[in-house]
């Protein structure tokens, strides 16, 4: 549960975000109340407010490697807008719901277009990007898998948690299959930056949490 200060912090950030498209408190607390509805809903124990916070700080880090910071930050709020652990159209039910939200809010040109194409990429399939904002937007969202072995521990919890519906047997097998995935690619972050700094600490939790899943456990 985030914070009421964090949350107040958040909406602050919204409202001074959007007034750059022209966008007025009265029009933005509506969008942000719904989007602070979708963050917690009672199954997200990872894809929260919180992982939303963290994910902005990656994306300020990052900010020089971007084309369009604004385009980021939107991703960023929108791209687990539509959670749910059972269904594999969450990236694309998403993208909708921002379409919806923002298109009453007179975006530049291109912008709503570039924001679904990030968004539908946080589906990580493998397939590495071009587009430098949506390799910011990526680095952001895996960010987490570089954290301290506390923060990292946390999150893997929080994973299984969201997945409690899910056989021991069944999701060992499957949280293995996922995170050997990622250590089989050739680089887990894009970014230069975020390569240089993360992908050995996110290798190592990612490799450690494979041997305690299959040693039985399931965090």
């Amino acid at each position: 549960m985030i914070s009421p200060e964090k949350l107040e912090a958040l909406q602050t950030g919204w409202v001074r975000f959007v007034a750059r498209f022209s966008v007025s408190p009265v029009e933005a607390y509506p969008v942000f109340d719904r989007l602070v509805a979708a963050h917690s809903e009672p199954w997200r124990h990872y894809h929260t407010l919180e992982h939303i916070a963290e994910m902005l700080k990656v994306v300020g880090r990052l900010a020089d490697s971007s084309n369009d910071l604004d385009a980021i930050q939107l991703a960023v709020w929108f791209h687990d807008s539509v959670y749910d652990p059972k269904a594999k159209d969450n990236e694309a039910r998403s993208a909708d719901l921002m379409v919806e939200a923002l298109s009453p809010y007179l975006l530049r040109e291109g912008l709503i277009p570039h924001i679904r194409d990030m968004i539908l990429a946080t589906a990580h399939t493998g397939n590495a990007s071009t587009d430098p904002d949506t390799m910011v937007l990526l680095d952001a969202d895996l960010g987490i898998l570089a954290s301290d072995e506390w923060r990292y521990l946390k999150y893997a919890e929080a994973i299984r948690r969201e997945y409690d519906w899910v056989p021991d047997d069944a999701y060992r097998a499957g949280r293995t299959a996922v995170l050997q995935a990622f250590l089989n690619r050739e680089r887990i972050y894009q970014t230069e930056r975020f390569h240089a700094v993360a992908e050995e600490p996110a290798r190592r939790n990612l490799a450690a949490e494979i041997e305690r899943l299959a040693t039985g456990k399931v965090t």
